[in-house]
């Protein structure tokens, strides 16, 4: 190797590939998957398809999970028929009765009917940067347009008299709201006499406590089993790309994590594991989640339930040990649900403290989480310290430069000398033009003669792709980075720049098409890309050359659709890059060739137009 330009083409290239085909063919493909698998669903509803896993009856599916009980555990598994839909949400909850909800983090209300969460929004986050716009909803409730919630319940034998299920209409005890230190308790009976209660709890951020407990007065045991499902009767609409899950998640025991994206679940239709004897379920995109952490040991199915009343249902649910209460005794389970936004701190908390097995998994932080973890802890360190993770970033990457900075002294220094020894390999090349085995025989041995490592230049690059990779993981996934400011114009780290030099910066009113958004910080990453490559003497090969000159401009392009934070930190890192490779190069008496390349670069326009 006797030009790292070279291995640099190859590397930027290899970036370009991957990222092209991600954006070009990967994403399209996969919406036009999704398409297609929505008219598949669409065609079998209205040939009324036999498929007795889909199959519904009276609104209950019965083949969706058996416990060891002499009959089958009824989870709930339809929207059931109903005279209004895509009611508006305040229509929808003035309809149910229902105890009111409000924390530091969360307002909504508790449905009685069925004693399920229903009515769920976010206080924190909303859905725009702009300060006035509406909470991020989590839940609703059945008749809107997008069903989404949470229940609990019990299945038994008919003998026992009666089991609440989501249609049973709970009394409420106590002052009728949860939140802020208040405890809800609702109560059932049914026709033996048997006593339903649950209390319900919920903490000052996400997590709530379902605490069951069944009181048998009748003269016989009974036997039961708890469940629990999470409903989503829509599918969110959002890009699918390959670094974040969206869909049905779960870690269940000894299983592992499972990960399952809504057309995988589309195409498998329904997923039963064994059982496990500790783990979580739920359902998962970008920012929010909800997800069911039962007690004790449990089985758990993800599952499409087809196309019900022209909407998507995707579900998770689990089903408990049965629990034998004999006549005058009491018996109590406890679930877990969590709701909210995923925090990483809380996500870790909770992990932590209640002893929730790998719930940090929550957070999908991919193949390079050996990385992508202590560079979201660096750079939440630093914003709490400064106050802007924008600043965040920029000091992250000096950090960066200083931990690789012997590794990135030493490549340069061999590039310095390979400099230097310039001539003598050009008079190799001419010397054995026509042998071009003694011809790599003699680089070789100038290499060694003055310890010269040809590949050293490779080092800088290859360190900084998975730290480039990483970082843009973080941006992309952690609700911290969502709608975080930076300086000016920059409102949201998380989304491109929203300024294009086409309409000059917003001074010529018009709209414009995703491509042609360039704004300012796109165009600064293009051109400290620009100067760093001029550090170098112009590759002697004409078509090399072409494609250095129309590199900084294919990726200026290419990353302006970027999280702008990405783009701040490569144009960032670029800067210091020339700095750094400018201080060795000097320090090792190699002529810089940044000022003699853009001299030339402007002497050779000058001549073309003349």
């Amino acid at each position: 190797m006797e030009n790292n330009k070279n291995t640099y083409l190859a590397i930027g290239l290899s970036i370009l590939v991957i990222v092209a085909w991600q954006y070009f063919y990967v994403a399209p493909r996969v919406e036009s998957q999704k398409r297609a698998a929505q008219i598949e669903a669409q065609r079998q509803v209205e040939q009324k398809s036999n498929n007795p896993e889909i199959k519904t009856e009276e609104g209950v599916p019965t083949a969706l999970g058996k416990s060891e009980l002499s009959t089958d555990v009824n989870i709930p598994g339809s929207l059931q028929s109903q005279n209004s839909r895509n009611l508006k949400r305040s229509d929808a909850v003035e309809r149910s009765k229902r105890i009111k909800l409000e924390t530091d983090s969360l307002v909504g209300s508790i449905n009685l009917t069925g004693g399920r969460v229903d009515d769920l929004r976010l206080k924190k986050y909303r859905e725009t940067i702009e300060p006035n716009s509406p909470l991020i909803e989590l839940f609703s409730p059945k008749g809107t347009k997008q069903p989404y919630f949470a229940e609990f319940g019990f299945a038994g034998k008919k003998e026992v008299g009666g089991i609440p299920g989501p249609d049973t209409q709970w009394k409420s005890e106590g002052r009728g709201q949860i939140g802020n230190g208040d405890v809800s308790v609702l109560s059932w009976t049914n026709s033996k006499g048997v006593i339903f209660k649950r209390k319900i709890e919920v903490d000052d951020n996400y997590m709530f406590t379902f605490t069951d407990s069944v009181t048998n007065n009748s003269d016989e045991p009974i036997t039961i089993s708890p469940w629990g499902r999470i409903a989503q009767f829509y599918e969110p609409e959002s890009r699918r790309i390959y670094v974040l899950h969206e869909g049905l998640i779960g870690f269940l025991g000894e299983e592992g994590l499972q990960e399952y994206g809504y057309d995988d679940i589309r195409d498998d239709k329904q997923v039963k594991f064994e059982k496990a004897k500790e783990g979580w379920l739920g359902i998962t995109d970008k920012y929010w989640a909800a997800a069911l952490i039962p007690s004790g040991d449990f089985t758990a199915t993800f599952s499409f339930l087809g196309n019900e009343n022209k909407r998507d249902h995707f579900q998770t649910h689990f089903v408990g040990d049965p629990l034998t209460v004999k006549p005058g005794a009491s018996e109590s389970v406890k679930h877990l649900l969590f709701a909210g936004a995923k925090e990483t701190n809380v996500i870790n908390d909770y992990a932590e403290q209640l002893n929730l097995f790998k719930f940090d998994f929550m957070i999908d932080w991919g193949w390079f989480a050996i990385i992508t973890k202590p560079l979201f802890t660096v750079l939440d360190y630093l914003n709490k310290l400064v106050g802007n993770f924008g600043v965040a970033i920029l000091i992250t990457t000096i950090l960066v430069k200083i931990l690789f900075f012997p590794l990135a002294n030493l490549s340069y220094a061999s590039m310095a000398k390979m400099k230097k020894v310039q001539p003598e390999m050009t008079k190799i090349r001419e010397r054995f033009a026509d042998d071009k085995p003694q011809q790599q025989k003699e680089m070789m041995a100038l290499y060694r003669k003055e310890k010269i490592n040809p590949a050293a230049g490779c080092w800088p690059m290859l360190v900084q792709i998975p730290v480039f990779f990483a970082l843009y993981k973080v941006i992309y996934i952690t609700i911290e980075l969502r709608h975080a400011p930076f300086f000016g114009w920059i409102k949201d780290l998380s989304a491109p720049d929203p300024t294009s030099m086409f309409n000059l910066f917003g001074l010529i009113p018009i709209d414009l098409p995703s491509i042609l958004m360039v704004g300012v910080w796109p165009l600064l990453m293009g051109i400290t890309m620009f100067l760093q490559m001029r550090m170098n003497p112009a590759p002697p090969d004409a078509t090399q050359a072409m494609i250095f000159n129309w590199m900084p401009i294919v990726f200026t392009f290419m990353l302006a659709s970027f999280p702008v934070g990405l783009v701040i930190y490569w144009a960032w890192n670029n800067t210091l890059t020339i700095f750094q490779q400018g201080f060795i190069m000097r320090k090792h008496g190699v002529r810089i060739e940044l000022f003699d390349n853009l001299k030339a670069l402007v002497t050779r326009d000058r001549n073309s137009s003349a």
